[in-house]
């Protein structure tokens, strides 16, 4: 009687699908220990801190003040915005808050659990919950802060107004889309964290963020294709009333960032149990 022959192979733990489909397992999972983690980071960020809450604020008031006294003074002539200027600055400056936080969150969330990581297993996209859990409350704030400034300087209610909660969430979609994949890179070199930094504060004065579009020139098209444009600008159009001038290229690159997401989401799986196992090593 032959014998019956059996082959095993590895099996293929690398498909994207079945990647994704762990991830998402293990995000819901892990809600109650985010939900944790959260809760303590946010007491933490304010725990010590005379000023507590406000430092949410006085970077984007510092950085917008600046620029109104710069335009009000005329050292610097600026392109009219159509809507009083202290308010088109700093809706500018919080939504570009926002976005850098969102670019920032997956790196500073998985740094400060460095202590943990080579010490308990846990699912990792934990990491990536709780610090989307601790950007809403923070954007949160900064949000109904916005819309106090909207209405103190006469601009009012309008029905555009109630998609600022969504343009937000896609404003983040964007930023945390674009962190995870540089989060790997920057657990293994801390330049990276710096230069990201760097770039930020490059970026922002090559987006309109504190000034119109140029209605010329290189730097007209330099803002026009810079995909940060779209975000700051349709956040900040339907916030004060005005018509949205880049729907398009908008949805374009909201529809791009969701399948981003998903790859983002995998290749932070795959790449953090590497990295820590470098770093106990």
């Amino acid at each position: 009687m032959p014998l019956e022959t059996k082959i095993y192979q590895k099996e293929n733990n690398l498909k994207i699908g079945t990647l994704l489909k762990a991830v998402v397992s293990d995000m819901f999972s892990s809600r109650f220990l985010a939900t944790q983690l959260a809760i303590r980071d946010i007491k933490a960020q304010y725990r010590q801190s005379y000023l507590g809450i406000l430092w949410m604020f006085i970077t984007p008031l510092a950085t917008a003040f600046v620029w109104v006294f710069l335009n009000s003074t005329g050292t610097v002539k600026l392109t009219d915005t159509g809507v009083p200027y202290p308010v088109y600055a700093f809706s500018g400056t919080l939504i570009w808050a926002i976005i850098k936080e969102a670019i920032n969150m997956p790196m500073a969330s998985t740094n400060s659990a460095r202590s943990i990581l080579t010490k308990i297993n846990f699912p990792k996209e934990a990491l990536i919950v709780s610090g989307v859990f601790k950007l809403l409350f923070n954007s949160s704030v900064k949000v109904l802060l916005l819309i106090i400034f909207i209405f103190a300087f006469g601009i009012g209610f309008h029905w555009s107004l109630l998609w600022l909660p969504l343009t937000i969430l896609a404003a983040v979609l964007f930023g945390i889309t674009l962190g995870l994949f540089l989060t790997p890179v920057g657990m293994l070199y801390t330049d990276v964290g710096k230069f990201i930094n760097f770039a930020l504060g490059f970026l922002m004065y090559i987006t309109p963020v504190v000034y119109a579009i140029p209605k010329e020139g290189i730097m007209k098209t330099i803002m026009v294709w810079n995909p940060f444009t779209p975000f700051i600008l349709t956040t900040r159009d339907l916030a004060l009333g005005l018509p949205p001038e880049h729907l398009t290229y908008y949805g374009v690159l909201l529809l791009c960032c969701v399948p981003l997401l998903g790859l983002g989401l995998v290749f932070y799986r795959v790449s953090i149990p590497i990295i820590v196992e470098r770093m106990s090593a």
